[in-house]
């Protein structure tokens, strides 16, 4: 691939993952289906897996309705890498707006890492994998 075609494509990778976020900030999820696979594998940042579009947009949406309501996301950057033609991964640390969880912990300016693996299927980058974490801070 061409170093255009390369930025091109990446262009396209990187707004897949853009859904995602705007997605997450709205809390519906209603446009999963325009960039996740049916098989969408989801690791949370505490560690629970789900696998299966519908079983996660359960869980995500469930959780946006509860302790996550209202709370935003915000990618600081997007570092692509192609394994593949046809397979991105996506790196993306990213601030979250305050929440607490049922636990009772708050959770004030915490930062994320995001990996997400995106692929091109039916002619269209989806994303079929992502995987949570929480940025822990220095001790």
């Amino acid at each position: 691939m061409g170093v255009s075609a390369q930025k091109k494509t990446e262009k396209v990778v990187i707004e897949a993952v853009k859904l995602f976020y705007a997605d997450f900030n709205d809390g519906a999820f209603a446009r999963a289906d325009e960039y996740t696979t049916s098989d969408w594998n989801h690791i949370n940042p505490f560690g629970g897996r789900t696998v299966g579009r519908d079983a996660v947009l359960s869980e995500v949406r469930a959780v946006h309705t509860s302790f996550l309501k209202g709370v935003t996301d915000t990618p600081e950057s997007f570092d692509v890498k192609f394994s593949s033609p046809n397979v991105a991964l996506v790196i993306v640390p990213s601030r979250m707006s305050t929440f607490t969880t049922p636990d009772g912990v708050k959770h004030e300016n915490e930062r994320n890492i995001r990996t997400f693996v995106v692929v091109k299927r039916e002619n269209r980058w989806r994303i079929m994998h992502d995987h949570n974490t929480i940025i822990a801070g220095l001790l």
